[in-house]
């Protein structure tokens, strides 16, 4: 059984015996799920149909009536180059496949070849056209610098430009039938990225989200496939899984990185084969649905220490949307603490606070760890607390202070190396810049500079009385 390729824009098939574009149509209903297929018996009429119809590829026979699909492979590539052709024959003449091939032909194929390798061709042919269409309406959207349906990102609150990459990339990749793999560190907003795919692939349909964190194998196949009556001890009746539940919607896998070994290989071949089997059956169920995986672990560096199936990591990220940290996106604080003022008050019925100036400054300093979510959970604890007016920084200055160990604070000395002159400068010096370097990233604010100095502000204000500021 092949994989399941069915294009979003029909697969056009032309040859002048019906009885073979019939059974053409059928062999890859059954054996691979592409049902989205038109026909063609009139070689004159070809040109005409892919002018009127966008095609995701097409399947020529090579000697017919009135046009021979030499002459029609030539005018294809020539008006329509992104169109991938696969060229039949019923005879097996090399030279013919040497120079169809030359001209542009995707592949070449004798009619009387196997079954598998034909729509295996085929399915190469439509998996590459996808990617060149991926590509250039990935191209068309970064060089125009637009969105075109900025309401399906509406509930992440952002002016990143590396996030605005981001949702370009994903408005690129929405055509595409194939996993998407969501990486990023806890807390970066995985969940709402899967809503947003939602949206844009199929609004219509289901979503489906199922976290596999700590799921045994057995739960595992059975949550996501189902089971049949009598299946196990305790199953008086039959049950569909996730995946039938799904539907033709989104499948959306979160936690991917905890899946156990055997439960890898069961996810491969649903990916692979595009087909389940409920515990209990021996008959296979296809599955219509596209499946979204998260993950805050390095899959990478687990499939290359044995950890995970390298043959799934590859299938998982087919597409790979990766969110970036808060740290890294610092220009988004204001609009997200705004956002997360708001909301807090209100579930807290509460007025809305007044923000502090230095409270965005003060947030910037820290390395947010647990990223937005620790950021909302900060200020639904603040908020909590406020008594009214001018809402108070300590409780931010608190959590900051607790995370600024020497661990903590790890991935934030990332963020700017420190270099130094040469020659080196005195130990006197050495603190002179650094408490240049605090003043600087704290915007000129004293308290929060001898916050990062972890001194006192009396303190920090004898040094730079010191300097002469």
């Amino acid at each position: 059984m092949t994989t399941s390729l069915n294009p979003q824009t029909p697969l056009l098939l032309v040859d002048d015996e019906p009885s073979w574009l019939q059974s053409l149509s059928f062999t890859l209903d059954y054996a691979a799920a592409i049902n989205n297929v038109m026909t063609c018996s009139d070689s004159r009429d070809v040109m005409n149909v892919i002018a009127k119809h966008e095609v995701s590829s097409v399947i020529l026979d090579l000697t017919m009536p009135h046009i021979r699909g030499e002459e029609l492979l030539k005018q294809i590539i020539q008006d329509h180059p992104g169109i991938p052709v696969i060229i039949l024959s019923g005879m097996n003449q090399v030279e013919t496949a040497v120079k169809c091939m030359k001209m542009g032909a995707f592949d070449f194929f004798v009619k009387t070849v196997e079954e598998e390798r034909l729509i295996a061709g085929i399915q190469r042919a439509l998996a590459f056209g996808r990617l060149q269409q991926e590509n250039r309406q990935f191209k068309d959207r970064v060089l125009k610098d637009t969105l075109e349906h900025p309401e399906a990102f509406s509930e992440i609150v952002t002016r990143s430009r590396k996030m605005r990459s981001l949702f370009q990339y994903i408005e690129a990749i929405v055509c595409s039938d194939q996993p998407i793999l969501i990486s990023g560190e806890s807390g970066v907003g995985k969940e709402l990225v899967s809503s947003a795919l939602h949206r844009l692939c199929r609004p219509s349909a289901a979503l489906i989200a199922v976290n596999v964190a700590g799921l045994d194998d057995n739960v595992f196949a059975d949550t996501l496939f189902g089971h049949t009556r009598g299946a196990f001890t305790g199953a008086d009746k039959g049950r569909p899984g996730m995946v039938e539940e799904a539907g033709d919607g989104i499948l959306f896998l979160d936690e991917i990185g905890d899946l156990s070994p055997s439960s890898q290989v069961k996810l491969l071949r649903l990916l692979q084969e595009g087909e389940f089997f409920p515990l209990g059956s021996d008959k296979p169920k296809r599955s219509r649905a596209r499946v979204i995986c998260a993950t805050n672990h390095d899959l990478e560096a687990k499939q290359a220490c044995g950890e995970f199936r390298r043959d799934l990591y590859y299938r998982l990220r087919a597409h790979h949307v990766h969110v970036p940290p808060l740290r890294e996106r610092l220009e988004d604080l204001p609009l997200l603490v705004e956002f997360f003022l708001e909301e807090a008050a209100d579930r807290l019925g509460k007025r809305k606070p007044t923000i502090p100036q230095e409270l965005t400054v003060l947030l910037g300093t820290y390395h947010f760890p647990g990223n937005i979510r620790e950021l909302r959970a900060m200020i639904y604890d603040a908020v909590s607390l406020h008594g009214g007016g001018v809402l108070s920084t300590e409780p931010f200055r608190r959590i900051i202070t607790a995370g600024r160990t020497p661990t903590a604070a790890a991935p934030s000395a990332l963020n700017a190396p420190m270099t130094f002159p040469d020659p080196l400068p005195t130990l006197s010096e050495g603190a002179d810049l650094l408490v240049q370097e605090a003043l600087r990233r704290a915007k000129g604010n004293q308290g929060i500079a001898a916050s990062l100095l972890g001194i006192t502000r009396q303190a920090l204000n004898k040094r730079l009385k010191k300097l002469g500021n």
